[in-house]
């Protein structure tokens, strides 16, 4: 039955998709943080990725493994297909999420550090915040601002203080990433009260097939292809991790719990992300990287604490 085909339905959907109770809130935010876990190992997995793709050639395969997982599920499910008035929104959630940010951080990423990409990140929730409130017309209280904007400030302060405080000519790439993004992510919120968060992105996906199968097959062409454990695995993790699970659970957690709210979840993403860089890539953490993450957990706490 589609969301909209009854008076009660819409209801039913919300509880059971995304949970509007206290328990479904807190289940809620447990999502959104296991969403932010996810998207915090992309950019060292692009790094992987990078060492034996092309960054179209990334961008487009990446893309189409998510969207064959993702057309499996709906398949098996037998999901209808979206009402006509959803296809806009969602063809906005493929072009911020499936294709604009990944290819912008990615072309980004081979001329700059994980650490000083982090910087899109630490930006990207407020930007959401205030998409959302522009959009949708959600209206955070003033301690939420404040806790919001001082915690982007430690975090962009910590990045850029990794990156030796240089701007890079990749700094266009990740603002305009930035901007996409959070346009995508603050649709498919919005998107996510209506129907279950992961036929969002499945749909999405799907949407960007026309797109990304012609790219693949040209940039494969292009782009030579160097298969190692690193780049298999780099691939694997942001076409089915990043592209297809994690914002599955993130959409699930915006829902329930609100934009604004889950969108203060992604302030600990860049200390995560340096982590899995220091981890997985053997980049420099610096001392100051606890100092910043106790910082960044306050403004966490007040923002899911401060009435919207």
């Amino acid at each position: 039955m589609r969301a909209q085909s009854s008076a009660t339905a819409p209801s039913r959907i919300a509880v059971g998709a995304a949970g509007t109770d206290p328990g479904g809130r807190s289940f809620g935010t447990v999502q959104a943080a296991l969403g932010v876990v996810a998207f915090s190992l992309t950019f060292p997995a692009t790094a992987w990725g990078l060492e034996g793709f092309g960054p179209w050639s990334l961008i487009a395969v990446r893309s189409i493994l998510a969207a064959a997982v993702a057309g499996a599920c709906l398949l098996a499910l037998r999901v209808a297909p979206p009402e006509r008035r959803h296809w806009l929104g969602l063809a906005v959630v493929g072009a911020g999420v499936v294709l604009g940010f990944p290819l912008l951080t990615t072309l980004a990423l081979q001329t700059s550090t994980t650490a000083h990409a982090a910087v899109v990140v630490g930006l990207l929730p407020l930007t959401t915040a205030l998409l959302s409130a522009l959009r949708i017309g959600t209206r955070p209280s003033r301690t939420f601002w404040i806790a919001a904007l001082a915690g982007a400030a430690a975090v962009i302060a910590f990045t850029v203080q990794q990156s030796g405080g240089a701007l890079t000519s990749a700094d266009a790439y990740l603002f305009a990433a930035l901007l996409v993004c959070a346009a995508g992510y603050t649709e498919g919120g919005r998107l996510a009260r209506v129907m279950p968060g992961w036929q969002v992105i499945g749909w999405a996906l799907v949407l960007c097939l026309p797109v990304t199968v012609p790219m693949a097959v040209v940039a494969l062409s292009y782009e030579p292809v160097q298969l190692t454990a690193h780049s298999v695995t780099g691939l694997l993790w942001v076409a089915i991790g990043s592209q297809f699970l994690g914002l599955v659970v993130w959409y699930r957690g915006m829902a329930a719990i609100g934009i604004p709210k889950a969108s203060q979840l992604q302030l600990a993403q860049p200390l995560l992300t340096l982590v899995w860089s220091v981890l997985l890539l053997g980049e420099h953490l610096t001392v100051a990287a606890p100092l910043t993450a106790a910082a960044v957990l306050v403004c966490i706490a007040v923002t899911q604490r401060a009435r919207g």
